[in-house]
């Protein structure tokens, strides 16, 4: 992953995306302050659950992909700081959202917001925020960005319906699985990316050279994380190592090794994924089968190839130093395998 330095806050960065974490440090600062300032309520609950997760070492770097893509056109306002909080509280309402849906015990190395405080308030302060986040977006004035982050949140919650509908199905095709990470993952950073360039007054050329790129980063981010809950670190992960697994998610190494394996074997997935047996030794058998049938080799080859078209996407743009750096993003999100 590269080396790792401490910010002032004490949190930890590693190097492939400290350009684009200098670049917008200043914007950042008032993106934190206004996420601390949106998050609060008289209502008590409200701040304390919002900011169990908000201050719990997320990287934010969907928001840090607003700021860049604004300033990469040369925007000079503040519309793009409340953007970048939006996407945030977007981001933040899902994983709220998203732990109640999979029954979650932990995120980023500690208890779930639904551990703490219940399923009901996880549910509504998600709610809350979203809420937010739509509040910020009119502010801005841009129906064009508002339009977009709207459309975003619309199909992020379809992606989980999908999900949800895809849970313990091992007949789920690869095409079904991609649509269901496109809505869920990929949608969000595809928003983040455009609204910068929308803000700024860009082109539509333009707007759609960072529609895709985040897209397609979004996708190999998902890949990624994918492959690494059959063998990366929680901290990496942001969540339990194998937790995909013991939800019953079929992700696509699981559907690669049991499309390859022998009747023996998809009756053993037939047993973890379907029928809850996936305690640490199915864990460490299923691992085994993917490293044997190269499902988790293919995954990650995915993503490198998405991160290609990703990185064709901002090939026509002219070079500044927000480009470079968000071309450092895609490493840093395909090197947390490495």
């Amino acid at each position: 992953m590269g080396v790792v330095l401490n910010l002032e806050d004490g949190k930890r960065v590693a190097a492939s995306i400290q350009d684009l974490v200098d670049l917008t440090a200043a914007d950042m600062g008032r993106v934190n302050e206004l996420i601390l300032s949106k998050a609060g309520s008289d209502v008590e609950m409200i701040p304390e659950v919002a900011n169990h997760l908000i201050s719990s070492g997320g990287k934010r770097l969907r928001p840090m992909v607003t700021l860049a893509a604004a300033q990469m056109f040369g925007y000079a306002g503040d519309g793009h700081v409340k953007l970048a909080t939006s996407v945030e509280f977007m981001h933040t309402a899902t994983l709220l959202h998203d732990d109640v849906v999979d029954e979650s015990g932990m995120r980023r190395g500690k208890k779930t917001a639904r551990m703490i405080w219940g399923n009901q308030a996880s549910v509504l302060v998600g709610d809350f925020l979203l809420g937010q986040a739509f509040r910020m977006m009119v502010d801005v004035g841009s129906l064009d960005a508002l339009d977009i982050l709207s459309t975003a949140a619309s199909i992020i919650a379809e992606g989980e319906v999908m999900q949800l509908s895809a849970a313990k199905n091992l007949e789920t095709t690869e095409d079904e699985y991609f649509a269901v990470i496109k809505a869920k993952t990929a949608a969000l950073f595809s928003a983040a990316a455009e609204v910068g360039p929308v803000i700024a007054g860009a082109t539509r050329t333009d707007r759609a050279a960072l529609r895709s790129y985040g897209m397609n980063l979004g996708l190999a981010f998902q890949l990624i994380d994918d492959a690494l809950d059959y063998g990366g670190s929680s901290k990496d992960l942001g969540k339990n190592v194998g937790d995909d697994f013991r939800e019953g998610k079929v992700t696509l190494p699981v559907i690669l090794a049991y499309r390859r394996g022998t009747a023996a074997e998809r009756e053993f997935w037939k047993k973890a994924i379907e029928d809850n047996e996936s305690d640490d030794a199915a864990l460490e058998k299923a691992t085994g089968l993917l490293t044997r049938h190269a499902a988790i080799a293919d995954t990650i080859g995915r993503a490198r190839h998405f991160g290609e078209i990703a990185r064709d996407a901002l090939a026509p743009l002219k070079a500044t130093p927000q480009k470079a750096a968000l071309l450092e993003v895609i490493d840093f999100c395909i090197s947390r395998v490495a």
